[in-house]
Parts: structure tokens; C-alpha cells; sequence
């Protein structure tokens, strides 16, 4: 019998609900959108925190690379500061002679100024390496290959080019439309302004790949060449060697081996490079947390204040419903039902307007500031939206009803 009894006090409940919200239409369709757009504060600045720390691990897995070597500085926001592999392409092709690694090359990042007039530069970044590949989504153009042949021991000092050989260079989409240039033109490059009008380089792509990985505006350069300018050829300093294991090794057990051998160096698997990266950054992942958190608490706020205004514009009723007998807890079960309602209804829209709005959003950032993808939308934060908009709004409907029923009482309605 009680079972019975509560669902018949369940179904008048909904009934009642349900007529509270075909009463109201207006209403209803405006509490709808606004726990609509509470999901999408929460769906879209949530994935914006995720994809803030994200980004950096992006850009080390499409490197593609499965060991990296290092030295302190390990954070790649240091570009070019300092390069301290000394006799990186040695070590590149000591690497590369092993049988359980199918490719090994040295990178190298230095600051550098770059402009289409000698007397007008620009301060931007250069990643130096032997060549550029399939993976660097070419907006327009191509990219260069170096020469240097290891197996002849042209990485030894006496065979490195002390002067640019290839003078070569692929732009960022944002510092090609900067300097007005488009592939086939050239423009100046060196690590300080005098010795840039020293060297032409002409512009034979346009991408945005390093740009991704170190946070801004980079642009692509062989290797070599930019030992060259940086006056670092004689000592062949790098930021990192890369390495990529052959497809039955196993990539932790070489990176175990190679930290044994070059002890002076940082060595580690693609995962532990990322988690340095980000011990380096805190400020990156204290970004992405406060993004998260903020979203969440913003959504909370809205949708309690969203249903406290719900509750409230329904006082009279309440008033009326309190009148004939009903309890309290009866109208705060009417205000929960109605939560449940249009939270479902403005979470199911909320979560499939998500994925539209991210990627006109990763649209907009990849074309103002080189960042592709940057909102990024894993399950865990369409569930987070579910649960602010079906879950938190169900609870705070039944708290805001049933304070709500505490003052519907018949004076209200005589007033």
C-alpha cells in the first residue's frame, strides 16, 4: 500500500509539474535557454581549461617522437636562451646506430628577429631542425630538407657549415600575415638585430605546427642554418635529441639504457617529457584547474539563482496549492519535478550545442592565434554538464521549492 501510495503522490506531483509548465509556455521556453546556455558556461570553459593544459601534450605526441634528451631548461617558453646539448649531432647519430631506434635528430630553439626591411625587425621564435614533414599541415607551400649526412661524419665540427646553406624558412600563419609575405618571398632572420641584414631567407611554407607546441609564434628553420646564425656551429648545441623507437622495442626500456649511457642528460619517454613540461609550467596547469573550477562554480551559481527566480515566480500558486491542503513537501516535489524537466530539456540542448560552438570557437583561436583545437571536449565534460543541469538543478529546484512553500500562505494570496 505505501508503495502504491507514493506513486500515486509521485505521478500528481509530475502532474502538477507539468501543468506549472504548460501554463507558463513563455516561461518555461526562458528557463530552458538559460540552463541551456548554464551548460554550455560550464561545457565550453571547461574544455577550454582541458585543452589549456593539453595543448603542450598535443604537440609532443604529433611530434611523433618517442625519447627525448634534454638539459635544463626543459620548459620550450625558454627558446633559444639556452641550447646546452653540446655535439647534438653526434649524439643523434650515436643514437641512431642502435638497432632498437629507427631515426634520431638533434632540435634546436633560439630568439631571433625577423622582418621584410633590415631596419624594421620583429622578435619571434625559430625551432631549428634537419627537416620538416607530412605532419606540419602546410597552409600553403612546402617545407625544406638538409644534407648533412651522418654516415659520413659530416656531424663532425670540420664538416658543419659555418655560414646558412639552405636559407630556408617556414612562417607562422600569424607572422606571415604580420610581415605581408607569402611563400617565395624572403625576409631577414638572425638572433640579433645587426646580424639580420646579414641573411635572407626565402619563404618556402607557412604553418602553424611549432606554434602549438610552444604557446606562440614559431617558426621552422634548418637546422644548421640556424646554428649558423646563432654562432653555435662549432660547438653543435641543441635544446633536445629525439628519437623514435623501432616498432617492436620497447620505448621505456631504451630510454633506460640511453639515461645510463648519457648520464650528463635529462633522458625520457615521450609521457615523462610531458610531465617535466608541465612540472615546469605550473602556471599552465593552474590555468587549466581555475578554468575548470571556475565553470563549474559559475555554473552552480546561475542554476541557483535560475530556480530561486523559478520558485519565486510561481509564489501565488504555491500559495493557492498551500491553501487547499497540500504540503510543503508536495510544492518543493512540483519545483523538483520542474527542475528535472528543464534541466533535461536545456541539458540535452546544451551538450549537442557544445561540439557546434567548440569548433567555431577553435576556428576563431586557430585563426587569430595559431592555436588549433584548443578547446578540447573529452566525456568528462559533457558529464559534468549533465550532472550541473539534470543533477544540480533537480537538487536546488526541491531546496528553492521548499523554502518557497514556507511563505505560500493564503494571506499572500489575499494581498
Amino acid at each position: 500500500m505505501s508503495l502504491r501510495r507514493a506513486a500515486t503522490r509521485t505521478r500528481a506531483v509530475f502532474g502538477l509539474a507539468f501543468a506549472q509548465l504548460r501554463r507558463s509556455p513563455g516561461r518555461t521556453a526562458l528557463t530552458v535557454f538559460a540552463v541551456m546556455l548554464a551548460v554550455l558556461s560550464v561545457t565550453l570553459l571547461a574544455s577550454l581549461g582541458v585543452g589549456v593544459v593539453e595543448t603542450g601534450e598535443d604537440g609532443l605526441e604529433n611530434a611523433g617522437r618517442d625519447i627525448w634528451i634534454s638539459s635544463d631548461p626543459i620548459d620550450p617558453s625558454a627558446s633559444g636562451t639556452e641550447n646546452p646539448i653540446v655535439g647534438a649531432h653526434g649524439v643523434s647519430a650515436d643514437i641512431a646506430e642502435r638497432d632498437d631506434v629507427s631515426s634520431a635528430s638533434p632540435i634546436a630553439m633560439h630568439d631571433v628577429y625577423i622582418g621584410t626591411d633590415a631596419d624594421s625587425l620583429e622578435r619571434t621564435s625559430a625551432v631549428g631542425v634537419p627537416q620538416t614533414h607530412d605532419e606540419f599541415g602546410f597552409e600553403e607551400g612546402g617545407g625544406f630538407e638538409t644534407e648533412l649526412n651522418f654516415s659520413e661524419g659530416e656531424h663532425l665540427d670540420g664538416e658543419r657549415p659555418t655560414e646558412p646553406t639552405t636559407e630556408e624558412i617556414v612562417l607562422d600563419p600569424n607572422t606571415a600575415e604580420e610581415l605581408d609575405v607569402s611563400v617565395g618571398d624572403t625576409v631577414y632572420l638572425g638572433t640579433s638585430r645587426e646580424t639580420a641584414r646579414d641573411h635572407e631567407f626565402t619563404v618556402v611554407g607557412i604553418a602553424a605546427y611549432y606554434s602549438q607546441y610552444l604557446g606562440s609564434d614559431a617558426e621552422a628553420v634548418p637546422l644548421t642554418d640556424l646554428q649558423a646564425i646563432a654562432g653555435t656551429s662549432g660547438t653543435d648545441r641543441a635544446t633536445f635529441v629525439t628519437a623514435s623507437v623501432e616498432d617492436d622495442a620497447d620505448a621505456d626500456a631504451v630510454g633506460a639504457e640511453l639515461d645510463d649511457e648519457y648520464a650528463a642528460y635529462d633522458v625520457r619517454t615521450s609521457d615523462e617529457q610531458v610531465g617535466a613540461m608541465v612540472e615546469e609550467q605550473p602556471l599552465v596547469l593552474a590555468s587549466g584547474a581555475t578554468l575548470v573550477g571556475l565553470a563549474l562554480v559559475g555554473g552552480i551559481v546561475l542554476t541557483v539563482n535560475l530556480f530561486a527566480l523559478v520558485a519565486y515566480q510561481q509564489r501565488d500558486e504555491l500559495a493557492a496549492l498551500r491553501a487547499i491542503g497540500l504540503s510543503r513537501w508536495v510544492l518543493a516535489g512540483t519545483i523538483g519535478a520542474q527542475g528535472l524537466v528543464i534541466g533535461l530539456l536545456g541539458g540535452i540542448i546544451g551538450l549537442a550545442a557544445t561540439p557546434l560552438l567548440a569548433i567555431g570557437l577553435n576556428h576563431l583561436a586557430s585563426t587569430v592565434a595559431g592555436f588549433e583545437s584548443l578547446l578540447q571536449t573529452p566525456p568528462e565534460v559533457y558529464a559534468l554538464g549533465l550532472v550541473l543541469a539534470v543533477v544540480v538543478g533537480t537538487i536546488v529546484a526541491l531546496v528553492t521549492g521548499w523554502h518557497a512553500g514556507r511563505y505560500a500562505r493564503l494571506e499572500q494570496l489575499e494581498g
